[in-house]
Parts: C-alpha cells; structure tokens; sequence
C-alpha cells in the first residue's frame, strides 16, 4: 500500500504576546490504510480523528509549538496513545498552552520518521520559531513546511521567539537546497513548490530588512 497524503482545514485561534486571532490551520496526515502521522494537530481532535478513521496514529509531529498548532496534540494522543514529538527549543512555547502535559519525545535535526514505508526527515528550521522544523519527505516529492515557508514567501517573525534573519537563513539553507519540484505543504493556506518560491529570496531579505 503506497503511502498518501491526506489533508483537513481546522478552524481556531492563535494566540502570542496578549493578541489573539482567528485562523485556519492545514492538518496533514500521512500514512496508508493501517498506520499513519499526523503532522500540526490543530483545534480539533475530533474532526481529525474522523479523517484518521481506523489507522494506527504513530505520531503526532508538531513542527513548532504555537498554540495553533498544538492545541489539540494531547486530545489526539489521549485518544490514540500516540507519542506527541517536538523540537526542544520550543519548550518554552508549548509551555504556554499546555503547562502541565510534556511532549512525548524530541524531534532532532537529521532524524528519520517512518511511517507506512515512507521516510520522513527533521529540518530544524528556526526563525519563526526557535524549535520549527520541517519534515521533508522525498518519497512524495513533499516537505512539510509549518509556518516557515508559505507560498508567497516566510512565516512571520514580528512577535515573541521569532527572528527575520534566522528564518532567512532555514529557508535559504535547508529548503531551496530541495529539488524544486518539491510540493511545499505549508502550515497555513496553499501549497507551492520550492521551484516556485526560491526565486523569490532576495525579494524576501530586502523587503524584511
């Protein structure tokens, strides 16, 4: 059974630095019909449970921790015994929303997640978030991008733990290096490739600067 990529819009808040703002979150789970991952457990367990279906949930993998992101990842491990993974560096974030659930286990920069015979590597990206990571699966000609790279350019970098130029170097340094027609899944909106946006990177550092 080939892996494929299904994907859910959840609807919610995000909320930093005493704002807070409604958004839509693309949720993306990646498996076959026996076992799968689920990439950004955004605002609803339950409607990603029901696209879920039956499957083994292996993970639930969280490319940064802001509460758009994460709010739902304990609900869905409680109702899947799956592991909630994330990057370190972003602690301090998740301890925000849920202060008294610790994530599982850490996500590393290098590290495989394999899932339904499909390999999927950790790109620690920082910048838009100390510990964001993006999750480049080769087999699908997909990377799984958060809010660090979004069609039209980076993910925001105004507010708390965030910094314009780190994420201009991830972006430079980890994502155009991919094969440009690499399909960029983004945390937020439409996807695009990488062919699409590289061109794009000294546009982005001269209107961030």
């Amino acid at each position: 059974m080939t892996a494929r990529i299904d994907h859910l819009v959840t609807s919610g808040t995000f909320s930093l630095d005493g704002g807070t703002w409604d958004v839509d979150n693309n949720v993306w789970i990646l498996g076959d019909d026996t076992e799968a991952i689920v990439i950004d457990a955004a605002h609803d367990a339950d409607a990603i449970l029901a696209v879920l279906g039956g499957r083994t949930l292996r993970a639930v993998v969280c490319t940064h921790a802001h509460n758009d992101h994460i709010d739902a990842a304990p609900a869905l491990a409680a109702a899947t015994g799956a592991p909630v993974l994330l990057h370190p560096d972003d602690l301090p974030l998740w301890k925000q929303t849920h202060p008294d659930r610790a994530p599982d286990g850490e996500l590393a920069d290098g590290a495989v997640i394999t899932v339904a015979g499909t390999d999927l590597t950790v790109l620690h990206t920082p910048g838009h978030a100390p510990g964001a990571v993006c999750l480049h699966a080769p087999g699908l000609t997909s990377v799984f991008t958060g809010d660090t790279l979004f069609q039209g350019g980076p993910g925001a970098t105004g507010r708390s733990f965030s910094h314009f130029p780190t994420i201009i170097d991830s972006i430079r340094d980890r994502l155009l290096t991919l094969p440009p027609e690499t399909v960029v899944r983004t945390g937020h909106g439409d996807t695009t490739t990488i062919g699409a946006e590289a061109p794009h990177l000294q546009e982005w550092v001269d209107r961030g600067h």
